[in-house]
């Protein structure tokens, strides 16, 4: 069985518009689209996106992230 890459980020500017750089890489899987975001979020914010939507095949699968609203410092808690 072959994955296909699916998961991509939405990147939006500070107006609403899909900015058309920087650019999402695509993922195979929903886990590793969310390590990325969670390793460039910041660099991401510094380059003008404000808010992200995770998409699956262009179809939203979760509700946009603020950017600018993530505290600098994050608590993160151990996996199980």
């Amino acid at each position: 069985m072959v994955l296909r890459p699916r998961w991509a980020w939405e990147l939006t500017g500070a107006d609403g518009a899909v900015l058309d750089r920087p650019v999402s890489p695509v993922f195979p899987t929903r886990y590793d689209a969310e390590e990325w975001l969670g390793a460039h979020w910041r660099t991401l914010r510094d380059q003008g996106v404000r808010s992200v939507v995770l998409r699956d095949d262009g179809t939203a699968v979760a509700p946009a992230y603020d950017l600018t609203t993530v505290p600098e410092t994050m608590t993160v808690r151990p996996r199980d």
